[in-house]
């Protein structure tokens, strides 16, 4: 058999195809992962059904799915929903991660796509990803739901999962029954999630982490701090410095509601009938079942004579805010005007 023998001149014309062809597999292997939309939240409770009464009596939400120690309540037209899971005895109630949806979810894909961002298999902790694989035990079938999750640098909990994901059974965990209507149809009518502020240890380490592994453009500007776009609807991910969040640890400080018509003065009046009392100081960290209103000025990005956001505290004292369907987080009366 002969050998056939390759000239220097030859392998000089090789190697820079060589290094291209590897320079563009380096170059895939660090595209952002596209993100469509905002899923769902999970919020650690200290008693579920008390939770589950206040959120469906506020609002009027009907249960989406059932998944073992947790209860989906459906948003607006869903598939979008707010989780409420039992806590254990020793955990702390807060809102434990946040998901968001891509096209064409598969886990391979994705965890390939985020080790080119340096987030490696592992059980969890920070810049890792895992998978949960949900059974029958948990609201899925005998086949199970793959569920992808990721901790971000700060350890925060991200999920991600296929855009028509609705916390159901099926490879998608898109096969939810018809849902269940809640008791009452509650005072305030939300349509959808508009955004996740967090609290985080260093804010341009995680903008820089969340516009690289996700693309995410600058939607607004609040001050110094940019608002990261979620898909095409306005929705957004913001990273706050620790200083500025109580208790001052990296964490998913609070989550955003919308709802048509935003009045905070209707709204404010609203909760108080339900028992969620305007808040008296606002300094320290709120208690539970409390209300109240700051006015984001220009300095921040708000109106000229300010931009009213409205904080309310649930049972465990977990922060959500309330804003108009308009809401994108910037200038404007309703935080209406981005780009």
């Amino acid at each position: 058999m002969r050998v056939q023998s390759i000239t220097r001149r030859q392998a000089l014309v090789s190697l820079p195809l060589l290094t291209a062809a590897s320079s563009l597999v380096a170059q895939s292997s660090k595209q952002p992962i596209r993100v469509r939309s905002l899923s769902h939240m999970t919020l650690t409770v200290s008693d579920r059904k008390r939770s589950v009464e206040f959120y469906q009596g506020l609002f009027g939400l009907p249960v989406q799915h059932r998944q073992g120690v947790s209860m989906g309540l459906r948003i607006g037209s869903g598939p979008q929903y707010i989780s409420l899971a039992q806590g254990g005895p020793n955990a702390p109630p807060g809102i434990a991660h946040f998901c968001m949806t891509v096209d064409q979810f598969s886990v391979d894909r994705l965890t390939r796509a985020l080790a080119g961002h340096g987030v490696t298999k592992g059980d969890s902790g920070p810049m890792k990803t895992w998978v949960r694989m949900r059974g029958p035990t948990a609201g899925s079938d005998k086949n199970g739901t793959p569920e992808l999750y990721l901790g971000d640098p700060d350890g925060i909990v991200v999920q991600l999962q296929d855009v028509s994901y609705c916390g159901g059974a099926g490879a998608l965990g898109n096969v939810c029954s018809p849902p269940e209507a809640a008791p009452t149809g509650g005072l305030l009518a939300i349509r959808d999630l508009s955004h996740f502020t967090l609290g985080v240890s260093d804010p341009q380490r995680s903008t820089a982490f969340y516009q690289s592994a996700f693309g995410l453009p600058v939607q607004a500007q609040q001050g110094a701090m940019p608002l990261l776009a979620v898909g095409g609807s306005r929705q957004f991910v913001a990273m706050a410095p620790t200083g500025r969040v109580s208790p001052a640890a990296p964490r998913i400080a609070h989550g955003c509601f919308t709802m048509p018509d935003f009045n905070p003065d209707k709204a404010l009046k609203a909760l108080a009938d339900f028992g969620v009392k305007p808040r008296g100081s606002l300094s320290g960290q709120p208690g539970p079942l409390v209300s109240y209103v700051t006015m984001r000025m220009e300095d921040r990005g708000g109106a000229k004579g300010g931009t009213p956001e409205l904080y309310f505290t649930d049972p465990d004292g977990i922060l959500m805010q309330i804003q108009d369907v308009t809401y994108c987080g910037g200038a404007g009366y309703l935080g209406e005007i981005c780009g």
